[in-house]
């Protein structure tokens, strides 16, 4: 399975967004991931429903276990999976396309991000956007956190069994590992280094912040 190398603009959801800006701002401090309990991002009450919160078993392959999931979750693959672990919740038509993508933020212990379309009940077209970030001790990654979006064009469409519903599968349409400009600059700040032009000046001036 082959991941394309991006950075956070490549997200589209504005929610989704914020949740990895917050995860950036605290890898920059050392270039090392957070630990889960420091991660706080605001208004993450809203999210909740669309979140699933992971433990990560030191075994080989590691295993995924679900100490939550969200409401929006539990609703697209039919019932809760709380306690289980992410394969065996996942069954075996998913699994192979699943597993590979939770493998890979685990291996290069970076955010992960994929697009895939699925049809519901009725036929719509739905876009499954997955933003997976991982955490650790200082160690071997610990914990992951998946932020789980879906929308269609169409407006409304059908949650319940989205995941298991029909025998179509869902097709994958982006994949990427998030390994560039791991930082986070809010809007208006002007970074160290950059170089500043003032053409309306009688003379040309260019200021370097240092």
């Amino acid at each position: 399975m082959e991941f394309e190398s991006a950075n956070a603009t490549i997200v589209k959801s504005i929610k989704q967004r914020d949740l990895l800006n917050t995860w950036l701002r605290l890898y920059a401090r050392e270039q090392l991931l957070p630990q889960v309990a420091e991660y706080e991002p605001s208004r993450i009450e809203e999210e909740l429903p669309d979140m699933v919160f992971f433990t990560v078993q030191k075994t080989q392959p590691p295993r995924l276990i679900i100490q939550s999931d969200g409401s929006r979750m539990s609703s697209a693959y039919g019932h809760t999976g709380k306690g289980k672990r992410l394969e065996e919740y996942l069954g075996s038509r998913l699994e192979p396309l699943v597993m590979p993508v939770y493998y890979e933020c685990l291996r290069r212990a970076l955010p992960v991000y994929t697009i895939s379309n699925v049809d519901d009940s009725y036929g719509r077209v739905v876009a499954y956007e997955r933003l997976l970030l991982p955490f650790s001790d200082r160690g071997n990654v610990t914990h992951v956190i998946a932020s789980l979006k879906t929308i269609s064009e169409d407006g409304n469409f059908e949650i319940r069994n989205l995941m298991r519903g029909n025998d179509s599968l869902p097709t994958a349409k982006l994949r990427a590992v998030i390994d560039r400009d791991l930082f986070h600059r809010p809007p208006g700040r002007i970074a160290v280094g950059d170089v500043i032009e003032f053409s309306d000046e009688p003379f040309d001036s260019i200021v370097e912040l240092i």
